[in-house]
């Protein structure tokens, strides 16, 4: 995701296409495996949350700023969707607004 981000903040003619390709197919490979894990799933451990949604929702959170999870990973989207709806993450989020626009892209 790293490589995706930074990227997007290098000067003008400077960028790295292939590094940012390889970059892509790695996170495609990562959110694939989510995408079969979620699947037939509500929480990532048993049917309840926990701390593996803890761990899971600032990762899928940036991803789906990097590269959206849109229709090609429904199941990851709709985790990542039910996570935000999390009273604490929710909270993190809002608190976190003012600083968003320090994000590239």
């Amino acid at each position: 995701m790293s490589k995706i981000v930074t990227d997007r903040i290098r000067p003008a003619g400077c960028s790295d296409p292939h590094g940012v390709d390889e970059a892509r197919a790695l996170l495609r490979i990562a959110v694939d495996m989510v995408e079969t894990e979620m699947a037939g799933r509500t929480w990532a451990v048993a049917e309840t949350f926990t701390m593996a949604g803890c761990a899971a929702a600032p990762a899928l959170f940036y991803a789906d700023k990097a590269m959206p999870l849109g229709e090609a990973h429904r199941h990851a989207a709709a985790y990542l969707g039910r996570l935000v709806q999390r009273p604490s993450f929710a909270r993190v989020l809002k608190e976190a607004e003012p600083y968003f626009r320090m994000f590239p892209g």
